[in-house]
């Protein structure tokens, strides 16, 4: 067959092609325009979700240093600010959000006043995440070193795998004693309206804390103005720091949870806002589950992101079949970055179980190897379970044909969100 007999199909088939690939963008961008625009109009009715129960707050010992549950804001926040108060030595300070609110100012003026006392404060901060505040409400004291992800990179043209990677980090460190970590952002909101989870480490362990925020602040935000080191206090914890450096390609927190994962022998419970995880962490729950582990995972009927929550929900099928447990927080967002396994094995961090968390963000995770704190972390997740519906096959089978629509649209947009 010659060239010129097998033009006009090549053409074809080109023509096909292009069309479809058209026709899959435009059903995906009528989707997304869809799902934006819904969510637009019922965001008011989920605007003020203050009524879900609050699992308390809770104190235990692991090895030699003091470990504090938080699981409601506002009580986390007076907490930070009285430390912040107290400083004598040095405050670093990293969020991905930080608004311009009630609390965001309190933040501001506490770390303020730290600096205008002679305490060494180093703030950093995400320029993409706080895109909406004013640049105007960041005014620090002249003496506080800030470094601010910025939102466009250069060296993205050059190194675009070390220059990627938003800071979706939440640190407070004090005095290089106390330390904090979870999901907790700062804001008014986040006070009173949502449920997450955030750990203080006071003590020895507390390095490790500081050490992930020295590594960041000493490899991406400081010039001239580097930490300096500090020896850890003991080598052998069961306290670990696992921490996510884009700028040199390490992304430890995924290995994490798949060995923990593959360890379980009788139950998993895990809380993440967003779940979209890649083929072998989805494959690992589902391996647990059927050699008998019970997996249970708690996601938000509703979450702040409705393109993440219908990527989640691509899973849902394929987890239920399983006999993977799903339970769908009800009547607040809820964002704890949080699992424990077999009563020994805990992780509270701010890492989401997706793509953008586990490959691409700057992203730090505490494990802990601790049967006192496993023994709240199962409390906390069961009073969480009372304010959650538990999905059953059936009832997911039965959705809307037109959510089936979209799911399949949004499905290869999943290592995207």
């Amino acid at each position: 067959m010659s060239a010129s007999e097998t033009s006009p199909l090549r053409q074809f088939i080109r023509k096909a092609v292009v069309r479809t690939a058209v026709g899959l963008v435009g059903a995906q961008a009528a989707t997304i325009g869809g799902l934006v625009g819904y969510d637009a109009l019922t965001k008011k009715q989920r605007k003020t979700r203050s009524g879900f129960p609050k699992p308390g707050h809770y104190g235990t010992d692991v090895a030699n240093s003091d470990v504090d549950v938080f699981t409601f804001g506002a009580d986390l926040y007076d907490d930070m600010l009285t430390q912040i108060a107290n400083a004598t030595h040095n405050v670093f300070l990293e969020s991905f959000i930080w608004k311009d609110d009630e609390y965001g100012q309190k933040f501001l003026d506490a770390i303020n006043r730290a600096s205008e006392r002679g305490v060494d404060v180093r703030v950093v901060y995400d320029g993409f995440g706080n895109l909406v505040v004013p640049n105007k409400f960041y005014r620090f004291h002249h003496d506080v070193h800030v470094y601010r992800f910025p939102v466009f990179r250069p060296r993205l043209f050059i190194t675009p795998l070390r220059a990627s990677g938003l800071t979706h980090r939440k640190l407070l460190i004090v005095d290089d004693n106390v330390a904090y970590i979870g999901g907790y952002n700062l804001g008014s909101t986040y006070a009173t309206e949502w449920r997450d989870t955030h750990l203080k480490v006071t003590g020895p362990d507390s390095w490790v804390l500081r050490q992930s925020f020295v590594t960041v602040w000493n490899t991406v935000a400081a010039r001239e103005d580097q930490i300096p080191r500090m020896d850890p206090p003991e080598w052998d914890s069961r306290v670990r720091c696992w921490s996510n450096l884009p700028m040199r390609r390490v992304y430890p927190i995924r290995g994490m949870y798949l060995q923990a994962i593959d360890r379980a022998k009788d139950h998993i419970y895990i809380s993440t806002p967003y779940f979209i995880p890649d083929h072998q962490i989805l494959d690992a729950l589902i391996r647990a589950q059927g050699r008998g582990v019970d997996v249970r995972i708690m996601v938000p009927m509703d979450s702040n992101h409705v393109l993440a929550d219908w990527g989640s929900r691509g899973f849902y099928v394929t987890m239920l079949k399983a006999g993977v447990t799903l339970l769908l927080y009800k009547g607040a967002m809820i964002h704890a970055k949080t699992a424990t396994i077999d009563g020994v094995w805990s992780t509270v961090g701010t890492a989401n179980i997706d793509r953008l968390s586990l490959s691409f963000n700057y992203e730090v995770n505490l494990e802990i190897i601790d049967n006192d704190l496993a023994a709240v972390m199962e409390r906390v997740f069961e009073v969480d379970s009372s304010n959650s519906h538990r999905l059953t096959l059936d009832e997911w089978q039965a959705r809307h044909p037109l959510a089936w629509v979209g799911e399949t649209a949004l499905a290869p947009l999943r290592p995207l969100l």
